[in-house]
């Protein structure tokens, strides 16, 4: 079992439900989760700023899976939630469920980069992630904090709520 990191986000609808409807369904694609940050309301960045802001989260999560079948359980619970594929590049979405740390693992294909190729650039994934793990670093043992600290303070990233309901371990 690995431990991994995802992250959360939403900017249509009830987006606190929406983030929780994906806590809620990840246990059901083999991803146990154990921790939930806060939740932050945060500005669009990318290339559509003319949007609703988002609400963000990170997760501590607990699997079986390699990369790939991690990625695919994220993309089913997308799909399970109402994201249709396809849509403009950093567009208003329902829901994303994004694969930012998986264990020590260094991975690069054409679906998924691991760390996440924005991991320590986005001010949105973060302070989040730091909520649950002041001292996390990544494979290649860049600190975390050190990569916030660096940053311009160009995003707006508000804490807006409590931590997200983590489903009761079974079994």
């Amino acid at each position: 079992m690995a431990i991994g990191y995802l992250g959360l986000g939403s900017n249509v609808g009830d987006r606190r439900a929406q983030l929780q409807a994906a806590v809620d369904a990840l246990p059901a694609h083999g991803v146990r989760v154990l921790a939930s940050s806060s939740t932050y309301d945060t500005d669009p960045v990318g290339e559509i700023l003319d949007q609703p802001e988002f609400l963000n989260a990170a997760l501590r999560i607990e699997a079986a899976l390699g990369p790939d079948a991690l990625l695919d359980a994220c993309k089913a619970v997308e799909r399970d939630l109402g994201r249709s594929a396809g849509g403009p590049r950093h567009g208003p979405r329902p829901i994303d469920v994004d694969v930012l740390l998986l264990g020590d693992l260094q991975y690069a294909t054409d679906r998924l980069t691991l760390p996440h190729e924005q991991v320590h650039t986005r001010r949105f994934v973060l302070i989040p992630l730091l909520e649950l793990d002041f001292a996390l670093t990544t494979p290649a043992g860049t600190r975390l904090a050190d990569a916030l600290a660096v940053l311009p303070v160009d995003e707006d990233v508000r804490r807006a709520g409590p931590p997200l309901a983590v489903p009761e371990a079974t079994g």
